[in-house]
C-alpha cells in the first residue's frame, strides 16, 4: 500500500500523519513544546526544539510504515514566523511568531498610510505585527547587530529544508504572508524590502508549492530509514492547507477553523482586493489563492478563562466538554451579556494588536456560566463578522466546511451553525492541515492531477443545521457587538 506523509509545523505542536493514496489517515504521531515569553506582548519558539519535534514525528511515523512503500513527503507549517540565521543555518535568534506583538508600533505608523495601503495591495498581507515586515522594522532597530550580521531571515519550515537539503528555499505560500513577496509576480516586493531594510538576497529563494527536491542529507534518510531520493514536496502555509484539508472545493464553499486562534477562508481563483484591508489572499499554487481572516482569540480564549478563573487547564478533552457543557446550559444569548473576544489583541477584520477584550451588559443575574456562553458566542461572532466579509468582498457563501479541536464538540458547533446561520459540514477531523499537506504532495507527484479531484477523497461524517429561532437572538447581540470595537477603540 502505497501512502504519503503530511507534515504540520504548528505554533503548539507538529504532527505528522500518514495517508494511503485515498486520503485515508494509516499512521501519525505528535510532539508538543512551550513557547517563550521574555517580555509582555513577546512569543517565541525555539528552532531547535521543532525541528527536533519534526525529526521525532517523521521518525514515530515511518518506523510503523513500510519505508518502501512510501510515494513522498509534504510539508504545512505555520504563517508569519521569523528567525535570523548565519550561513550555517544556526538560528541567532528564536523564531518570533504570529503572536508576537512586538512591532506594533511599526505597523500603526505604516497601515493606514499610502504605502501601506499600496504593500498590501501588492502582497495580500494586511500590515500588523504579525508580518516579519513588521518584525524586521523592529529587529532593525532594537537589534542592529543580529539584523546586521544575519545571513538570512527565515520561517521554521526553510529552516528544516535547509538542515534537509543544505539550501534555502520558500514556497509561495508561505513566502505571501510574510508582506515582503508579491502576490501576483511571484517575487519579492521590491517596495517592501526596502522597507524592511533589506535585499532579496537575504531571503530564501522562492518557489511552488508543488516543488519537489530530493536529495536528502545522508545522515537524515539514514534517521528515517528511508531513501534519499524520497520526493519531499515544499508545500504550503497551514492555513491554505488545512482549506483543502477541510474539503473546501467549490465555489461558495469556506473551511472555518478553531484551534488556539481561528480562521475563516475562501479558495478563489485570483486575489479579492479589499479597500479596507480586512481579509489577506494567500498563495496556494500559481492559479489558486486563499482570501480570508485569521483570529488572534480562538481555544485559546476559552483556555485563558479556565486558567485565570476556574484554574483549570485544557490537559484532557474531558475538561473542554464540562466548559462547553456548563456554558450552554445558559440560553442563547447568554441574557444579554455579550463579550468582545480580542484578549490577545485581534487579526481580522480589525488588524489591531492593541485592541482589547470587552464583556459588555454585566448585571446581577449573571453567573460564571454566563460569562462562558458569552465567550463562545463572542467568538463566534467574530468569526462571522470575517464571513460577511467575504461575502461582501468575493460571493455568497454556500458551504461551511469545518476543522480544529473545537469540532469535538457537537454543542459548540451547533452554536456557531445558528450564529452563522449556514449549515456546517465536517469532514476530517483535527488533521486537516496534515491532510491538505498530503493532498498537495499527492498532486506534486502526479497521484491526481488537479487539487479538486480531491473531493472524492472525504466523507461528510456531520451537517448542522441553524437554528433560526436561536440566530434571531444571536443577530441582536450581534448588533450591538459589532459596535464594540469602534466605540471603545480610543478608550484602551
Amino acid at each position: 500500500m502505497k501512502y504519503i506523509l503530511g507534515i504540520d509545523i504548528g505554533t503548539t505542536n507538529t504532527k505528522a500523519v500518514a495517508f494511503d493514496l485515498q486520503g485515508r489517515p494509516v499512521a501519525q504521531a505528535n510532539s508538543t513544546y512551550p513557547f517563550i515569553s521574555a517580555h509582555k506582548g513577546y512569543h517565541e519558539l525555539d528552532p531547535r526544539v521543532l525541528f527536533v519535534a519534526v525529526t521525532e514525528v517523521m521518525k514515530s511515523v515511518l518506523e510503523i510504515t513500510a519505508s518502501e512503500q512510501l510515494a513522498g513527503i509534504c510539508f504545512s507549517s505555520a504563517m508569519h514566523g521569523l528567525i535570523a540565521v548565519d550561513e550555517k543555518g544556526h538560528p541567532l535568534t528564536n523564531m518570533i511568531t504570529w503572536a508576537d506583538l512586538r512591532s506594533s508600533e511599526y505597523a500603526m505608523r505604516i497601515k493606514y498610510s499610502d504605502l501601506g495601503h499600496r504593500l498590501y495591495e501588492r502582497t495580500g498581507a494586511p500590515v500588523h505585527p504579525m508580518s516579519p515586515l513588521c518584525k524586521l522594522m523592529w529587529m532593525k532597530d532594537h537589534q542592529p547587530e543580529i539584523f546586521k550580521s544575519a545571513h538570512k531571515f527565515i520561517s521554521i519550515k526553510e529552516y528544516v529544508f535547509f538542515h534537509f537539503f543544505g539550501e534555502f528555499i520558500v514556497d509561495h505560500s508561505v513566502a505571501s504572508s510574510t508582506g515582503l513577496f508579491d502576490i501576483y509576480d511571484l517575487h519579492w516586493n521590491a517596495e517592501a524590502l526596502q522597507v524592511a531594510g533589506i535585499d532579496e538576497s537575504r531571503l530564501s529563494k522562492p518557489v511552488k508549492t508543488t516543488y519537489v527536491m530530493s536529495g536528502l542529507a545522508e545522515n537524515y534518510a539514514a534517521m528515517f530509514g528511508i531513501d534519499r531520493l524520497t520526493p519531499i514536496i515544499a508545500g504550503a502555509s497551514d492555513g491554505c492547507l488545512a482549506h483543502i484539508g477541510s474539503n473546501a472545493f467549490d465555489e461558495g464553499d469556506v473551511s472555518l477553523t478553531i484551534g488556539t486562534s481561528g480562521a475563516v477562508r475562501m479558495m478563489i481563483d485570483r486575489p479579492a482586493s479589499d479597500p479596507k484591508q480586512r481579509i489577506f489572499n494567500y498563495v496556494l499554487t500559481e492559479k489558486l489563492y486563499l482570501s480570508g481572516g485569521a483570529l488572534n482569540n480562538g481555544g485559546n480564549v476559552m483556555q485563558w478563562f479556565a486558567k485565570n478563573f476556574l484554574k483549570k487547564d485544557f490537559t484532557s478533552g474531558d475538561e473542554f466538554d464540562d466548559f462547553v457543557t456548563e456554558a450552554c446550559a445558559i440560553p442563547a444569548g447568554s441574557d444579554g451579556l455579550i463579550f468582545l473576544p480580542y484578549i490577545y489583541g485581534e487579526r481580522a477584520p480589525v488588524w489591531d494588536a492593541e485592541a482589547r477584550g470587552i464583556f459588555f451588559g454585566v448585571s446581577s443575574i449573571h453567573t460564571r456560566a454566563h460569562f462562558m456562553r458569552a465567550i463562545m458566542e463572542g467568538i463566534s461572532f467574530a468569526l462571522y463578522e470575517i464571513l460577511t466579509t467575504l461575502e461582501e468582498t468575493i460571493g455568497a457563501v454556500n458551504n461551511i466546511y469545518a476543522s480544529g479541536g473545537f469540532i469535538r464538540s457537537r454543542k459548540w458547533v451547533a452554536l456557531l451553525a445558528d450564529v452563522l446561520g449556514k449549515k456546517i459540514l465536517v469532514t476530517q477531523a483535527e488533521d486537516s492541515s496534515a491532510a491538505g499537506a498530503a493532498m498537495l504532495g499527492m498532486m506534486s507527484i502526479g497521484v491526481i492531477t488537479d487539487i479538486r479531484e480531491m473531493r472524492s477523497f472525504f466523507t461528510v461524517k456531520e451537517t448542522y443545521e441553524p437554528d433560526m429561532k436561536d440566530r434571531g437572538i444571536y443577530m441582536s447581540n450581534y448588533a450591538v457587538y459589532s459596535t464594540l470595537y469602534s466605540k471603545f477603540k480610543e478608550l484602551k
